[in-house]
Parts: structure tokens; sequence; C-alpha cells
């Protein structure tokens, strides 16, 4: 069949993915470009181990979306100013658009001092050695028996899972720049961990907290609610890991002795209500906690060596969009090229908000190529550029066969999931390891 378009979509997570179908739909040629072996992104290496159900549900309509007949897979191919292909490369490779949705690979910072210590870490690098993607998987951590995460989300319910369950760490604080009433975990998430939450020093932080809340008229009950609604669900303890929270305060510095973490710095905070929103502010007030590990769960940032323009964490948009989809920009500055799901915002919302993200990107990519005269699809051009890569590129045939052999190694283990946690494993699979 002959199609008139040819779109290149940058990742495959889901927005990534849906938003390939969606064009695909439409009568498009689509080429996936992916920097991971496997396809799935977030999906695939960000949901927790334990939700196998979900990972699998998730997997079955990322198959269903390869086996469309004009989407390609290139696997192991990293786009960007140091990677095998630049974005500026793109468009004279026969593409009419290209749909960047490569997640939010940069690393937030605070800048702190001691952020350079043994034991003080990045969410994502932990998420992404647990899920088991590499190089991640490889990267050595210290993960001691005290551990204090930065921020009160999702992510970090789900690292304090991995540090009580996997890492037998003994003492889990969650340090919360605001109040109780500002968390962000869902009630589902919390009830993976409220188990472990010492109810009496629980009650003690919030009488301390409270003259803070009713400096600005909070109701010390509206955050007991969002914390306490998941109890009746708990999961039962395993061990006798103590969790705590520790609120209004902000990470100052981490400091170490020989180049290892001992302790972590905090200014306390009070609250400050300006135009309905609540936020932190610092009082001069520092103290330090013992702990042998940190982790900031502060969110992402796009990676600002990608090749598109970036501010303020995330990729520029055309503020003034010619193709809005329910008033927003899926526009980059560089005319043709688009941004979605956390390429558009960083660290916003799950898997459902990058699908949703995904396909309306994938609708104003098509409302833009409507504007351009088609096309004559020419797939040489790129095949040639592959080839010269001169390296393993994964198409869609061999990921059919890594995931046929890993179920198969599941099954040969007794386990519900099982994955190579190198791509020189995954390749040997294959039978496309390289040959020195």
């Amino acid at each position: 069949m002959e199609y008139q378009y040819y779109v290149a979509v940058i990742g495959a997570g889901p927005a990534g993915l849906f938003g390939a179908r969606e064009l695909a739909t439409q009568g498009v040629r689509v080429a996936i470009f992916n920097r991971d072996i496997k396809p799935g992104g977030l999906a695939e290496y960000g949901i927790y181990p334990e939700k196998h159900t979900m990972k699998e549900g998730l997997r079955k309509q990322f198959r269903q979306t390869l086996d469309l007949a004009n989407i390609d897979y290139f696997g192991n191919i990293y786009v960007g100013t140091n990677g095998d292909l630049t974005l500026d490369e793109i468009p004279g490779l026969g593409f009419d658009a290209v749909l960047v949705t490569a997640g939010a690979q940069g690393t937030k910072s605070l800048g702190l001092p001691g952020e350079e210590l043994e034991g003080v870490y990045h969410a994502k690098d932990v998420v992404y050695f647990y899920n088991k993607l590499p190089p991640f998987s490889q990267k050595k951590f210290r993960f001691g028996k005290r551990c204090a995460i930065i921020g009160a989300g999702n992510v970090m319910v789900d690292i304090a899972r991995h540090l009580i369950d996997v890492q037998k760490a003994e003492e889990v604080t969650a340090v919360v720049r605001r109040g109780p009433a500002e968390v962000n975990f869902s009630k589902d998430e919390m009830k993976h961990l409220i188990g472990y939450l010492d109810l009496g020093e629980f009650e003690r932080e919030m009488e301390r907290v409270r003259p803070a809340l009713d400096a600005i008229h909070q109701d010390l009950e509206i955050g007991r609610h969002k914390i306490f609604d998941s109890l009746a669900k708990a999961d039962p303890k395993t061990s006798n890991v103590k969790f705590h929270f520790d609120f209004l305060a902000s990470p100052t510095a981490m400091y170490g002795e020989n180049g290892v973490l001992t302790q972590l710095e905090v200014e306390d905070n009070i609250l400050i209500e300006k135009d309905g929103k609540t936020s932190a502010k610092g009082t001069g007030v520092k103290r330090r906690l013992d702990v042998d590990t940190v982790i900031f769960a502060i969110g992402d940032k796009v990676d600002e060596s990608f090749g598109l323009p970036a501010e303020w964490n995330e990729f520029v948009k055309n503020k003034n969009p010619r193709f809005p989809i329910d008033g927003l920009s899926f526009e980059s500055a560089v005319e043709g090229v688009f941004v979605g799901g956390w390429s558009r915002k960083a660290s916003e919302g799950l898997v459902g908000y990058a699908r949703k993200d995904g396909i309306s990107a994938a609708k104003a990519v098509w409302q833009y190529l409507q504007t351009k005269p088609p096309a004559n699809v020419n797939s040489e051009a790129l095949a040639a550029k592959m080839k010269e890569l001169n390296k393993p590129i994964i198409t869609k045939d061999d990921i059919k066969r890594l995931e046929a052999i890993e179920v198969e190694e599941a099954k040969k283990s007794g386990l519900e999931e099982f994955k190579f946690t190198s791509n020189e494993e995954m390749l040997q699979a294959m039978g496309l390891a390289e040959t020195a």
C-alpha cells in the first residue's frame, strides 16, 4: 500500500506508541525511534514491578500498535545532539513531520552542597534500576538502613516500597516541603505504605506543624484524611520498618565522611497563601537528620542536549499554535516538530495522561500534514542511514522474539516476569550480539 505521509516518532513510551497508532489509523506511515531496545518507556520501566496485570495490559496494547503494517520500529537508536541521529537529520531522511515523545530524560537538580556524595540519588535512576532498564540496572547504589526521600507523590511511595521490601531499610522518612494537605500520592498507592507509618510519631508531627497550618487557616484534618483514607485497605506489614513524614521541611545540604553520605540538612518552612495557592517559605531554622541514603523524587526535566530549545525544564512550545488541541500547544519552536507526553509537560500525570497527550499531539501533527503537499514516502534514505550506523537496530520482529524468550525464561524459573538486565544479554538472546 502507498502512504502519502511519513512521520518520525521519537520515543516509544505510552505517548509515542498511542500517538503513532493515532497517525497510523489516518493512513500515515510512521517510524518509531527508541533509545531503549524494548518499547514501553515508563509503562515498561517506571511502573512498580509488582503491578503485573497493569503492565501486561499495556504491553498487549503496545503489541497491537506495533502489529500495524504502517508502523516501523527502530530500537537501540538514540536521537540527540550527540546521538546516533540528530533531530536536524531526520527531515532529510524523508519525513514530513516529527513527533517528540522521548519523555523527560534530564535530571532535575536543586544544586545543593553534597549532591555528589555516595548515597545521594535521583528518583528516576532508582526507579530505572529496580525496573531493570539498562544501563541503570547495572549501576551500584548504596541503600542504607536509614533513608530519606524528598517528595510526597506516587514515586515517593514506590521508592519507599522498594527500600522496605527489597533493600530491607529500617527507617524511611518522606521529607515534604509543604504540609499534609498538599501530599500528591493517591489513596490506592498509599495503601502499600500506610501500614508502616509510626502512628504515635505521626500524631506528634501533626501537632508540630499545627501552628503553621493554623496561621493560614488550613484544617489539619484535610491532611489527615489524605493520608489515612488508605488505612482501610492497608497492605499487611512484612517487617518492622518505621515510615515517617517530616512536613514543612526543605533539603538544604547533604553532609558526609570520606565521600559517603551521613546526614541530610533541612530547613523548617512556614506556609504562605497567595492568590488561592499555598507555598512554603524557609524560616532559616535548620536541623540535621542522620541518614545513609537520600533520594530526590522532585520530578524530571527534558534533556537539554536533545536538540530542541528548552526553558523551565520543558521544551519551548509555540505560544500561538496553528494547530491547538483542546487549547493546548503541541508545537515546538521548530517548524514541523511537535511534542507530546512528558516531552511537552515534564512529570505530568501517569500512563492515562501520557496516552491522551500522545493522541492529542498526533492530532495536531495530522492537522499540520493537511497543510503540506503529500510527499512520496521513500524509505531508502532511512535504510541507508540505519546501515551506516553499524550497530544492531532492533525491529518489531526482534521484539517479538525477545518477548517470547523472556516469557519462556519466566516460566522456567517460576517467576511472574523475567527481564534481561543488560543490552548485551538482550542482543545475545535475539541473535544480534555485536562481534568484537
